[in-house]
């Protein structure tokens, strides 16, 4: 607030001695000047620390009010640091956002420390269905079905329980709900999006040449 404006509110309210100390304290808890790349590095760092999704260029530049353009290319010079002398933090572009995550190669200390052998996985029958709506998205429960070969209803709903899927609308020929995956597949694959999914999808039958079940 402009000094002058400030005086003349204090005039029309006839002045609060408080408010003269409450600004000098702020002015004292002054955000840290970022100007240098190694300051905005660690506001970055200190930011990802603290978020468990991937979050966007535009968030960060907001939280540290730098231009965008900056902070893009700061996180791309953070990631390649990271690489090039193999930390154990990598720093991933991942769906919509930044995000920072254990170097694959120190991930079963990780593992060893915190999850202690127990790991919360998905059944094969899961690992399987999820595959063939990852490959042959939008599509239906009973195309799910007719890929595998056994009846899927079960490992829909727990598929769209952790958050991995979710329903897309219907399809125009038969009615059916269309499933796709989520940011969240993504995110937990390492993904920028699903063109980065390994080239498996010709092991698995057209869905056009399958009946309806």
């Amino acid at each position: 607030m402009p000094l002058d404006a400030e005086d003349d509110s204090e005039g029309e309210d006839g002045g609060d001695p408080g408010d003269t100390s409450l600004v000098a304290v702020a002015a004292d808890r002054s955000l840290p000047d970022l100007t240098s790349y190694d300051a905005l590095v660690s506001a970055l760092e200190a930011l990802l620390l603290v978020v468990d999704t991937p979050v966007d260029e535009e968030v960060l530049a907001g939280a540290v009010d730098q231009p965008v353009e900056r902070v893009t290319e700061t996180l791309r010079s953070m990631a390649g640091d990271y690489t090039d002398r193999a930390s154990g933090i990598d720093l991933r572009r991942v769906g919509e956002g930044w995000r920072f995550y254990t170097r694959d190669t120190y991930a079963p200390f990780v593992e060893k420390m915190l999850l202690d052998g127990q790991r919360s996985k998905l059944t094969r029958a899961a690992l399987e269905t999820l595959a063939v709506i990852a490959y042959r998205q939008p599509v239906t429960r009973s195309r799910v079905a007719a890929v595998r070969g056994v009846n899927v209803d079960g490992v829909i709903r727990t598929l769209v329980a952790r958050g991995l899927i979710e329903e897309s609308g219907a399809d125009p020929e038969t009615g059916g709900t269309l499933y796709v995956t989520t940011e969240l597949f993504l995110e937990r694959l390492g993904l920028s999006s699903l063109n980065d999914l390994p080239p498996i999808a010709p092991l698995l039958p057209e869905v056009d040449s399958i009946d309806e079940i």
